[in-house]
């Protein structure tokens, strides 16, 4: 059984698509541009709050302007910050992770949520002191599926490789943890496009409750 366990955030341990929807049209209301569905909005999600404010921005303009991205990304991070009030947590997160600490794993974060974001966010759930090592999307010059970001969590919290799991719901999730040699459990009620068989992981789950188990099963390094 792993020593530590890795989490993305958004999509695998929360569901803050409403929120970054509400940011995102108060933004464009904000410039006077249209607004975008949710359903837009969702498939923006997962490559960092940057590229999200590109995908919005290109949706709505039909173009990609290096000062208006920038412009429309300063103040995306400005209600983003504040985003909170319908983010929910997942069914079953809060007993699973009480349970993995309760039976000796160490928890980090590693998100393409920007950090100050992120930290509102943990701040907001009662999080803060939940995760050992936290690291945003732009905490470094690069962010997942650059696997940079995930071995940083795990360079910080002083392990190796085999000692972690890591657990996403995305492509992009997939992709770094392939690319950086983890074990890898894909959560499948998130923010995922293709097929879950399809991408790459070690196993799949839709229940949190499952999840401890299925860490037992892994092979101990």
């Amino acid at each position: 059984m792993s020593r530590a366990v890795i989490f993305d955030l958004d999509g695998t341990l929360i569901d803050s698509a409403p929120d970054i929807w509400r940011a995102a049209n108060a933004v464009l209301e904000g410039e006077g541009l249209p607004l975008v569905t949710f359903e837009q909005s969702r498939g923006f999600i997962g490559r960092g709050a940057r590229v999200f404010v590109e995908r919005m921005e290109l949706a709505v303009t039909g173009a990609n302007e290096a000062a208006r991205t920038t412009h429309l990304h300063a103040r995306f991070l400005h209600f983003y910050e504040r985003a909170h009030e319908n983010t929910r947590v997942y069914p079953h997160v809060a007993e699973a992770l009480k349970g993995l600490r309760s039976a000796g794993l160490r928890l980090g974060l590693c998100t393409n949520k920007p950090f100050r974001p992120t930290e509102a966010a943990l701040r907001h759930l009662g999080w803060s002191d939940l995760f050992e090592v936290v690291i945003g999307g732009d905490t470094l010059p690069v962010a997942k599926p650059d696997p940079a970001p995930l071995l940083e969590v795990i360079a910080r919290m002083g392990l190796s490789l085999p000692e972690i799991t890591y657990i996403g719901d995305s492509e992009t999730d997939a992709e770094t943890a392939e690319r950086a040699g983890a074990r890898f459990g894909l959560y499948t009620e998130g923010y995922r496009k293709a097929a879950p068989e399809t991408l790459f992981h070690d196993f799949l789950f839709d229940d949190y409750r499952h999840l401890p188990d299925h860490l037992a099963q892994l092979k101990t390094a």
